[in-house]
């Protein structure tokens, strides 16, 4: 449902620490680690490039499964800001793949009304691939079915910081203390709703510097399914698991009226 946030800028989508969201039987905005991609590929005795190519298929069957499921805002975390410690062949691959990745989908994307976004720090993006995000973000702009971010060269801290900045450089400042609708719009997903599932692939149980103020009361899913592996099955099992939730946001259990946030 959405919310209208009444802070100094106003914001599409309140906090859920401000009101309490209307759950939904399926997940409106699922955000994803796409973690094991180097192990599924040394698993099998191939390079790790391997993995990062096969990891690049499921991201497009599971696009698919959201938009059949009408699931309104899918967020990938495909690249840290801290990936940039890996061995710089494997960046410089990740970073080709990337382009190829925007080039050879974003065709496809349009032609199903999805709305591609990114967000993280372009600064250390090689300016073709600048120009891509560009015109692959301008070409679905207007799109109206699922919207989908790839997380690049995104930190949770750095989107804090940077939010902080723009506020604070904004010649709209006000005289006293600042609420959190006054930094919302700022940050990188203000135009998206906060993340109702939070799924985590290849066992390892935590966010790793991903949507840091977002995932606040967001429902947290591991599995130690490898990404590349991760099929309609897994995607089922996760909903599933969701769905068993009871989404409190600092109520009682007693508290709950909308079946939808018992546990079913």
């Amino acid at each position: 449902m959405r919310q209208f946030a009444k802070g100094l800028y106003g914001s599409l989508f309140a906090s859920s620490t401000k009101i309490i969201p209307t759950p939904s039987e399926v997940p409106n905005h699922i955000a994803i680690i796409m973690d094991g991609n180097g192990r599924w590929a040394r698993k099998r005795f191939l390079p790790r490039v391997a993995g990062h190519k096969r990891g690049v298929e499921t991201v497009r069957d599971l696009v698919k499964l959201c938009a059949e499921k009408n699931v309104k805002y899918l967020t990938l975390f495909a690249f840290s800001s801290e990936n940039w410690r890996r061995p710089q062949e494997e960046v410089s691959f990740l970073m080709g793949l990337f382009m190829d990745a925007l080039q050879r989908e974003v065709t496809k994307l349009h032609d199903n009304n999805i709305r591609l976004k990114l967000i993280g720090d372009r600064s250390r993006f090689h300016k073709d691939l600048i120009k891509q995000i560009k015109v692959s973000e301008k070409l679905t702009a207007k799109n109206t079915g699922l919207t989908l971010t790839i997380a690049a060269n995104y930190g949770g801290r750095w989107d804090i910081l940077q939010a902080t900045n723009q506020m604070l450089k904004s010649k709209r400042l006000q005289e006293g203390e600042f609420v959190e609708d006054d930094l919302t719009p700022f940050l990188s997903m203000s135009y998206a709703p906060e993340p109702d599932l939070f799924i985590r692939t290849g066992g390892e149980k935590r966010i790793s510097n991903f949507l840091l103020w977002q995932l606040a009361y967001t429902e947290l899913y591991f599995t130690d399914t490898l990404w590349p592996d991760f099929d309609k099955e897994a995607f089922d099992a996760a909903i599933n698991s969701y769905q068993q939730r009871e989404r409190r946001f600092g109520r009682t259990s007693e508290q709950l009226t909308n079946p939808q946030e018992k546990t079913t």
